[in-house]
């Protein structure tokens, strides 16, 4: 799942907007689209609304795209889809960077979100591919859409960048919920804002017992979320690195409460989680979440509301709630939920980036 380049000469292709909601205005005045700094996260909302993440101004936009005239339903493969994206924008395949991958829930269509450039020079793109294997330049000109602000977000960094201002983010019961980082010495922030945006409240701080760590932390982002009910309990079971997973009850994270996750798994040190997403195989729920050191993991949910929480030092390198490995899912960047059957995933191998549609697990 990052900043300002010289103009290249692009012809951007414009979406055709068929359908309007009323709560993604332009603002007053603005006689042009969205104009994002960086473009990192994304995920879909209501009526074809995409969120997406602009992490260096620390502001979310919802981007009112409706459905485009003339698509192709869903998503075909594209091998070597890196290379493809740096040959449409003219540059090196070394000079793009996948930021995040996300369907459309009603077309199928994937949306990828790509830095081009480095540093300073770098620029953001939204790309689309249909199910004909169209890969295009999602023009935002005309483009309707709202926004908001983060308060209090992180210091920019080395290289110019708070690219951890949001490292996720996902649209639940009329809600877009926010992990990333603060200001604050009590760093850590999950954020629930309600759609339509009006603005953002300070944030929910929070802090989790790392049993491989041996401590609380209260400094380590959230790096990959889905919202999920536990024992009738709406609730986000969050990833962090090392690799801890954590239970937050919704109705805890309230603007300005500071509130302890109940860790329920710790899936082993020296890695971090990529993506998560929740499906159904034989009457049964599973959470798969892509990693960068330890591969795809395929959690069964039925434990989660019976687990043990731990609050003391982990002498082994996993404890809690059991995982699976799926050996045959390798490489796997960013992980997306295509259909009840298939998972769309970007996978590396042999040193090419590929988008594919793979059965769930």
């Amino acid at each position: 799942m990052r900043s300002t380049f010289v103009k290249f000469s692009l012809v951007l292709v414009l979406i055709s907007l068929t359908s309007w909601s009323p709560t993604a205005q332009r603002p007053a005045g603005a006689d042009v689209g969205p104009a994002l700094q960086s473009i990192g996260p994304l995920t879909f909302g209501p009526n074809g609304v995409l969120f997406a993440a602009d992490t260096q101004s620390a502001t979310i936009f919802a981007l009112e795209l409706g459905s485009e005239a003339g698509a192709v339903a869903g998503a075909k493969d594209l091998a070597a889809i890196d290379k493809k994206i740096a040959a449409l924008l003219g540059t090196d395949v070394r000079e793009i960077a996948v930021t995040d991958l996300a369907v459309q829930p009603q077309t199928r269509n994937a949306f990828i979100s790509v830095m081009r450039g480095q540093g300073e020079g770098a620029k953001p793109v939204l790309l689309r591919v249909d199910g004909a294997g169209k890969l295009e330049v999602v023009g935002l000109e005309k483009v309707r859409y709202s926004k908001v602000a983060l308060p209090n977000p992180p210091s920019i960094g080395r290289g110019g960048s708070r690219s951890q201002a949001v490292t996720d983010m996902k649209f639940a019961d009329g809600r877009l919920y926010i992990a990333g980082l603060s200001n604050e010495e009590f760093a850590s922030k999950l954020r629930s804002i309600p759609y339509p945006f009006s603005s953002a409240d300070s944030g929910t701080s929070v802090e989790i017992y790392h049993g491989n760590h041996r401590q609380l932390e209260t400094r380590s982002p959230v790096y990959a979320f889905v919202p999920y009910t536990v024992n009738g309990t709406p609730s986000l079971i969050a990833g962090y690195l090392c690799t801890p997973l954590v239970q937050f009850p919704v109705s805890q994270l309230t603007p300005g409460a500071k509130v302890r996750g109940t860790t329920i798994a710790e899936l082993g040190a020296g890695n971090r989680p990529l993506d998560m997403i929740v499906y159904k195989k034989d009457g049964k729920d599973y959470l798969l979440m892509s990693n960068n050191s330890r591969g795809v993991m395929k959690i069964p949910t039925a434990g989660f509301g019976s687990a043990r929480p731990i609050t003391s030092p982990v002498e082994s390198e996993t404890a809690g709630i059991p995982y699976e490995t799926i050996s045959s899912m390798k490489g796997i960047e960013q992980l997306a939920k295509l259909d009840e059957q298939h998972s769309l995933v970007l996978a590396r191998t042999d040193g090419a980036l590929n988008l594919q549609a793979v059965q769930l697990p």
